[in-house]
C-alpha cells in the first residue's frame, strides 16, 4: 500500500542509515472513516463499521488540528516495533494480544487538502510532515475513534525522508549509487582532515575540536567519506572523537 521515498545503502552507507531516517519525514495519505481494520489500514481485517453521514468537514477539521504538535501517540499493534526480540506484528500473527504503549512523537504540519462525502464513508486526503516514529495509520485510527465512526488508511505516499524529497528519487529500473560524503553532508557538515588528523582518526585517536557542534562529516583530501566525528569532552578539554569509521577509504 505504501509508496514513496526509500532511502537504502550499500557498503558503508547502511551504517549511516539511522542518521538519515532518524530525521523529518513527510506524507501524503488518505484516511477513510466510517469502518475500523485490525491493522488501521486497508490491508487488515474489518472490526467494526459506523455511519458517517452526520459527520461535518468542521468537525474533521477540529480533531486533526489537535494532532500538530508535540503529541502522545499509540502505534499501530501491527508494526515492525519489536517486544522482547520479536515484532509487534509477528506476536499479532500468531495469535496474541498487543498492546504498545503511547510515546513521544511530533507533527509539525498537517494539512487537509480534501474531504470528499461517499455513500458509505468518507474520505480525508492530508498531507503530514512529521518526526520519526509518527505513524499514519495511527492519525487515521485515532480520528475515527474520536469521532465514535472508527478510522483507517487507505493510501499512503512517503515524499520526504530528510534530506531526501520525492523528486531526488529514480525508479527502482534506474537507480544509481550517490556519493557517501554528498548524502551524508546533508545533513551534518564536512570536515576535510589533513594527512595527521586521518591517520588519528584511522587509529579509533580523537583530534581538535571540529568548528560545529555536534556530529561533523569527515572527508580526505579527494572529498571521500572518511568518519563521522562527534565533538565530546575528554580530559577537560573539547575534541573531536571518531563514531564511525570508513575503513574502506584510505588516506
Amino acid at each position: 500500500m505504501a509508496t514513496g521515498v526509500l532511502v537504502i545503502g550499500v557498503g558503508v552507507a547502511t551504517k549511516l542509515l539511522p542518521y538519515i531516517t532518524d530525521g523529518k519525514k513527510a506524507y501524503e495519505a488518505t484516511i477513510s472513516l466510517g469502518k475500523a481494520t485490525h491493522t488501521d489500514d486497508k490491508e487488515g481485517d474489518v472490526i467494526s463499521t459506523a455511519d458517517t453521514s452526520a459527520i461535518t468537514d468542521e468537525q474533521v477539521k477540529k480533531e486533526l488540528a489537535k494532532y500538530v504538535g508535540k503529541i502522545k501517540q499509540k502505534p499501530s499493534s501491527v508494526s515492525a516495533i519489536k517486544i522482547d526480540g520479536k515484532s509487534a506484528h509477528q506476536r499479532v500473527r500468531d495469535g496474541e494480544q498487543v498492546d504498545l504503549p503511547a510515546r513521544d512523537v511530533e507533527i509539525f504540519e498537517l494539512v487537509i487538502n480534501q474531504i470528499r462525502h461517499l455513500p458509505d464513508s468518507l474520505e480525508v486526503d492530508i498531507a503530514v510532515t512529521c518526526s520519526a516514529g509518527t505513524y499514519i495509520r495511527a492519525i487515521a485510527r485515532d480520528l475515527g475513534d474520536a469521532l465514535m465512526v472508527g478510522g483507517h488508511l487507505t493510501a499512503l505516499r512517503r515524499t520526504l525522508v530528510s534530506p531526501f524529497a520525492i523528486s531526488d528519487c529514480l525508479p527502482i529500473a534506474d537507480a544509481r549509487l550517490i556519493d557517501t560524503a554528498q548524502s551524508i553532508g546533508k545533513i551534518f557538515p564536512i570536515r576535510k582532515l589533513d594527512l595527521a588528523e586521518l591517520r588519528e582518526i584511522g587509529f579509533g585517536r580523537v583530534i581538535s575540536q571540529s568548528k560545529e557542534q555536534g556530529i561533523s562529516v569527515a572527508v580526505n583530501n579527494e572529498d571521500h567519506f572518511f568518519a563521522l566525528l562527534e565533538n565530546r569532552e575528554q580530559g577537560g578539554q573539547i575534541v573531536a572523537a571518531p563514531i564511525l569509521v570508513n575503513s574502506g577509504v584510505k588516506e
